[in-house]
């Protein structure tokens, strides 16, 4: 079959009314490359080269775009329903493949109309249906106690942003998190203070992320890590000390702490060069955790 040519897909993708982006996934924070007129009716006209979770983001907040990443890292396509502007919206996103490639390098992202006209049985059953999908592939990546990421998928995660990164020759940065003489205060209120403590704590940093790409994970303990594509080490460990004063500001009493009357946390701060990098992500990411583990 002859390829077509790219500006004849360009005035295809132009004349169809309903909101269309194309977004390059192989590249860091996942840039907007294409966005046709009708996309301006739900969102800024000025998207190209911003980060594609920054977009969602703006438009359908951030809960939906942290969804939205974790479909995009794990190369599947899914649907969900919005409302912008007050219209019903149903967003779908799916990656585009060559014939000769075997993870794709594009992801489309449409916003089809009058997802809410049909029958509300029909809308609601697909709706759980969607939340039914969501909740299987959660039960295997999420930690239990925290209900944020697991260590297996962080590396996943970490894992993939970590080969983008190495054929762009950027860098990855990694945060880690370890909330101080945590042993003790788990002695002096019990298990179930302890998880309560850990849930705020990392809901804390959590919200103190700066994009949606940026990913946590608690990997074990009183151990949380966070991945980010910043990669300027002082702006890095600056953004590190913001997150340690938000859990000292919690005002979780500790009465056995040795740095305070409060729960605080260590940090500490890795940038990584993939380009120079002789190790493997897992190899990296292993040094790291042995070292903090320490």
């Amino acid at each position: 079959m002859q390829r077509i040519n790219k500006k004849i897909l360009e005035q295809l993708i132009a004349s169809t009314s309903e909101p269309v982006l194309l977004v390059r996934i192989d590249q860091p924070d996942w840039p907007v490359v294409l966005a046709n007129p009708a996309f301006a009716t739900i969102g800024s006209d000025e998207v190209l080269r911003q980060p594609f979770a920054d977009v969602i983001e703006k438009l359908a907040g951030r809960e939906l775009a942290l969804e939205v990443s974790e479909t995009v890292r794990s190369q599947q396509e899914t649907n969900f329903s919005v409302e912008l502007k007050k219209r019903d919206y149903l967003l779908v996103i799916k990656p585009l493949f060559l014939p000769t490639e075997e993870s794709a390098r594009f992801y489309a992202a449409y916003w089809r109309r009058g997802v809410g006209s049909g029958p509300a049985e029909s809308a609601e059953v697909h709706q759980a249906l969607l939340k039914a999908k969501r909740r299987i592939r959660d039960l295997s990546r999420d930690d239990p106690v925290t209900g944020l990421l697991n260590q297996r998928a962080f590396r996943e995660i970490f894992e993939h942003d970590w080969a983008v990164a190495k054929r762009e020759q950027g860098a990855l940065s990694v945060v880690t998190f370890t909330l101080n003489d945590f042993d003790a205060y788990v002695d002096v209120f019990g298990r179930h203070a302890a998880d309560s403590c850990l849930r705020r704590a990392g809901r804390a940093i959590l919200r103190n992320l700066r994009r949606a790409s940026d990913v946590i994970a608690r990997t074990d303990g009183a151990r949380f890590i966070v991945l980010s594509h910043a990669t300027e080490e002082q702006g890095v460990q600056q953004f590190a000390g913001l997150i340690a004063t938000s859990v000292r500001e919690l005002g979780l009493h500790h009465p056995r702490s040795q740095s305070g009357k409060f729960v605080t946390v260590s940090q500490s701060v890795d940038v990584a060069d993939t380009a120079s990098e002789t190790r493997s992500a897992r190899e990296f990411l292993d040094d790291l955790l042995s070292r903090v583990a320490e």
